[in-house]
């Protein structure tokens, strides 16, 4: 198999962002995650904040982004699709130009749907329990103990409801991956193995 691409959907707080960047350095692959932030600003020209923010969580509901209300693109040289619809565009044709360049590890972004049926991929997601992803966002990035699990539920709704939005189908739903792991009970190590074998099996299998 000349090009195997690892997608990585995830929970907020379940270590998907430092499984993917370790199983990347495992396995030699090029790593795309905070890369896609900076390819896609230098893509559109919009903030690297209003990415992050936006990229991958849905805002204002889908009635209003349906609607078209919020900022919106103007001037000759733009269609005037809502921001969101373009920034989702851009990531979309970023990430197939990385996956058809070489083998590599993406995480987020709704990658196992873009790039189905374009290039051979190995879909992950990562999830886990409410207290390990709390103390998880705690310990790695200083977030508020008590308001830790209500910003990570809103986080995931948002990112659930993109999603949908852009793929129609359910995020996390077992069917649209190879592999569902749960990082609280397995450990970021066993995840990193486990995904490990399964792209190394799957090459074998490839031939």
């Amino acid at each position: 198999m000349e090009k195997l691409v690892i997608t990585i959907g995830r929970q907020c707080g379940s270590g998907g962002h430092s499984i993917g960047k370790l199983l990347a350095g495992r396995l030699g692959l090029a790593f795309y995650d905070k890369e896609i932030v900076e390819l896609t600003a230098a893509k559109t020209k919009l903030s690297p904040e209003f990415i992050r923010t936006h990229g991958e969580y849905f805002h204002g509901g889908a009635l209003g982004h349906i609607m078209g209300y919020g900022t919106r693109f103007d001037g000759p040289a733009k269609t005037g699709s809502a921001l969101t619809d373009q920034l989702h565009q851009a990531q979309s044709e970023i990430i197939q130009e990385v996956a058809a360049q070489e083998p590599c590890v993406i995480v987020g972004r709704c990658a196992d749907h873009v790039l189905a049926g374009k290039v051979p991929t190995l879909n992950v997601f990562i999830h886990a329990d409410m207290p390990s992803k709390v103390e998880r966002s705690v310990v790695e990035h200083g977030m508020d103990r008590d308001r830790a699990a209500s910003i990570l539920t809103r986080r995931d709704k948002a990112r659930a409801h993109h999603y949908r939005f852009y793929t129609e189908r359910k995020w996390g739903d077992p069917r649209n991956y190879d592999l569902c792991l749960d990082s609280g009970r397995l450990g970021i190590e066993n995840c990193v193995a486990i995904i490990a074998d399964a792209y190394g099996r799957m090459r074998v299998l490839a031939g």
